[in-house]
């Protein structure tokens, strides 16, 4: 489904939902097949890119898991060619950040070899966040990712607040991580909100939410209650990449508090 906000159109490009533990490996998790007793100590979460599609432009924003579907093609070509689109016609990768589950399906890969997954895209990635992946190894980074995109030619940095064109901004939050950064795709008198993790799902905007696998959680809860009330505002379209339900929607603001809108 897509919402359709004059000229703009936003898809979102479910993935599945999955357990993660402190290995963070992501195992697919169906409620109606696993026990979530099974999996102590995980995170239960669900991963979904979005598609946006303007007047001129075909822009992806996070890359998902990078998944194989059984035939083995990437699961994110498959769910853009269900939109109508084709994945060779995606002009713009737009990054918050690059942990793994935001990050892997910026590349394909097969028994023997690997790839860009969108050879004919510019991939714009935070310099910062760039430096900082490959600085601190973790289980959240994975440098071979990166190396296919770095060799590929495709990759365009960026730092701080700015504009990429008329239609894209982009603005560096911190939070979630250290140079996470969210996105407003605007036409018109239309904006469409990507907060990433900063704003994963509509949920942690109705209360004020604090989350341990933050970098900062006090920045995180901060941010949330900021962009909640400028999305009410100025009657943001709002993508939540983790959200359990619905994946967009608006936000109202009344007597302090907020509401959500779904329009998915």
């Amino acid at each position: 489904m897509s919402v359709n906000i004059n000229s703009v159109k936003a898809y979102p490009l479910f993935e599945g939902s999955y357990s993660v533990d402190n290995s963070k490996k992501f195992l697919p998790f169906d409620p109606a097949v696993h026990r979530r007793q099974d999996r102590p100590a995980s995170l239960f979460i669900f991963v979904q890119p979005f598609l946006v599609e303007t007047s001129t432009q075909l822009i992806l924003i996070d890359t998902g898991l990078g998944f194989n579907t059984p035939a083995g093609e990437p699961v994110l070509h498959e769910n853009i060619r269900k939109t109508g689109h084709d994945p060779e016609d995606v002009d713009m990768v737009l990054m918050s950040h690059l942990h793994f589950d935001h990050s892997a399906g910026m590349i394909r890969h097969n028994d023997t070899s690997t790839a860009l997954s969108f050879p004919l895209a510019e991939y714009v990635i935070n310099r910062q966040e760039w430096e900082y992946a490959y600085s601190h190894p973790s289980a959240s980074y994975r440098a071979e990712v990166y190396d296919v995109v770095q060799r590929s030619g495709n990759l365009r940095f960026i730092e701080g607040d700015g504009r990429l064109n008329d239609s894209i901004s982009y603005q560096v939050t911190g939070g979630h991580c250290k140079y996470h950064q969210v996105f407003k795709i605007s036409e018109g008198d239309e904006t469409i909100f990507y907060g990433g993790d900063v704003l994963p799902e509509p949920e942690q905007v109705m209360r004020r939410f604090k989350a341990k696998y933050d970098y900062d959680g006090e920045r995180s809860m901060q941010l949330r209650e900021e962009f909640g009330k400028q999305a009410a505002h100025e009657n943001w379209l709002c993508l939540f990449y983790h959200a359990k339900s619905h994946s967009m929607g608006r936000i109202k603001e009344e007597n302090a508090s907020f509401t959500f809108l779904p329009q998915d």
